[in-house]
């Protein structure tokens, strides 16, 4: 057979098959291989509901999916000739198919490659969000045990990458369980979303024929928590609809961001000039010059790819933003920014929660960071505020207290009371209790502040979670 003629599903009406060059550009087998288990899928799904219907034999049907079985044994052991002349994964599995099975020339009545693609990805959304929240389960339960581990260990909290307050280290790392938590819905809401089904829509307005979109929706699972069938409602929409796409590529990407400041304050904290953390040296590279590095290569190159993954959004933004209804063949470029969405977010979530049972945190280190009296600035301002003291001017009186400690080089709870008094009357004594740390971090007890009580009952909440 000539190599233009190998795509002749559309080719009815030309006189010449295309281009090497348009072949080239024009093919997608090479990157939408991988939905080949989906296609599968689907096809044995709309078998079934043109058998159901009356259009093919039950004899065609099992004909037409025990192929399809064998097809998709072949690609799972890496056997089936993948051919780019046939463009896309869908006319490579048929064309296959039909070489051995006559009847599956009957398979693609009442579908197109437009639906056919959408209910694809459809089903490999639903596939891929799965494994991505396993993964985020993996980095929260592999955070809540290093927070477990670090309950005692009292850090500088940072504003402005500035001293600010003391918090433990587990507080500290149980706000990235919080971001991951709220990944989780993210996800969970693209697959739900993607969880209705396209089939039957067609090339763009549905068929004359007589298909029951309900079966095959139910077949593929496309079905809401009481069992019902959901599908989709406009066909004009369901062929050209990207929302998933850009839904996914979203959740990836904020995804990588939050992985993205997590890795930096490990970079930052295993840094000499903190020395908070050491980290394992699986996931850490020496230099090919220097001999007493030990470089944070892991994180920073999970830091580097929350960048790829923004920039697969923006791709789907840019290329969707334009199209007028309904499919237009620059959505053959919407795979390759998904496909590489999950693959990256799979790796690099799965990277954190291999690499954080590894953490050490240096606890002396920490204490003697968080042994900066000017952390408990504001517990002062507070026992100002016990005493009836406005808090801008308990705000203005601790300031004072700030200026005369660099004045003096001295630091601030060791300010000598004669000079203290004289900033403000309400500044008795007992001024100098505010600077207990243990008490500072029991008094703060209220939902979500870092007392250790509250830290501890997070930990458990996390865990039953």
């Amino acid at each position: 057979m000539a190599e233009g003629k190998k795509q002749a599903t559309w080719g009815g009406r030309f006189s010449e098959g295309p281009a090497e060059l348009m072949l080239r550009i024009g093919e997608s087998v090479s990157f939408d291989q991988r939905l080949a288990p989906f296609d599968v899928q689907g096809s044995q799904a709309q078998a079934a509901m043109l058998a159901h219907v009356g259009i093919i034999s039950p004899e065609e049907r099992d004909a037409i999916q025990a192929g399809l079985d064998a097809i998709l044994a072949k690609v799972e052991a890496g056997e089936f000739n993948w051919d780019p002349a046939l463009e896309d994964v869908h006319m490579n599995i048929e064309q296959a198919l039909t070489q051995e099975v006559p009847a599956a020339a009957k398979l693609h009545t009442a579908r197109s490659r437009n639906d056919q693609v959408a209910t694809d990805m459809r089903l490999w959304f639903k596939y891929a969000c799965d494994e991505v929240d396993a993964s985020l389960a993996a980095v929260i339960a592999a955070l809540v045990d290093l927070a477990d581990r670090t309950q005692r260990v009292i850090i500088p909290g940072y504003t402005h990458l500035q001293r600010a307050q003391p918090v433990s280290m587990a507080h500290h790392l149980l706000a990235y369980v919080e971001m991951f938590a709220r990944d989780r819905t993210r996800i969970a809401a693209v697959k739900a979303q993607a969880n209705v089904c396209p089939l039957g829509s067609g090339a763009i307005a549905g068929t004359t024929l007589p298909i029951d979109r309900e079966f095959v929706a139910k077949e593929l699972g496309f079905v809401d928590a009481q069992g019902q069938p959901q599908v989709t409602q406009n066909s004009m929409d369901a062929v050209s609809d990207r929302d998933s796409f850009i839904e996914f590529a979203s959740a990836c990407a904020t995804i990588g961001v939050h992985l993205s400041r997590l890795s930096e304050d490990f970079i930052l904290w295993s840094s000499a000039e903190f020395g908070f953390v050491k980290l394992p040296d699986a996931f850490t590279t020496g230099s090919s010059l220097m001999p007493q590095k030990k470089n944070p290569d892991a994180f920073e190159l999970i830091r580097g790819k929350s960048a790829r993954l923004t920039g697969n959004l923006q791709m789907l933004l840019t290329m969707v933003k334009g199209l007028p209804l309904t499919y237009n063949r620059d959505l053959q470029e919407d795979k390759p920014p998904v496909f590489d969405s999950f693959d990256q977010t799979k790796l690099i979530l799965d990277c954190v929660a291999a690499c954080l049972p590894g953490v050490v945190a240096d606890a002396q280190r920490c204490a003697e960071a968080v042994a900066d009296p000017a952390l408990l600035a504001t517990d002062v301002v507070d026992y100002l505020v016990n005493k009836a003291v406005p808090f801008r001017e308990a705000h203005h009186i601790v300031g004072a207290l700030v200026g005369l400690s660099e004045k003096l080089e001295t630091p601030l709870n060791q300010l000598p009371y004669s000079e203290v008094s004289q900033i403000h009357a309400a500044l008795g004594e007992d001024w100098i209790q505010a600077f207990d740390l243990d008490k500072a971090l029991a008094a703060r007890d209220k939902p979500g502040m870092p007392g250790p009580d509250q830290v501890a009952a997070r930990i458990a909440h996390w865990r039953q979670s």
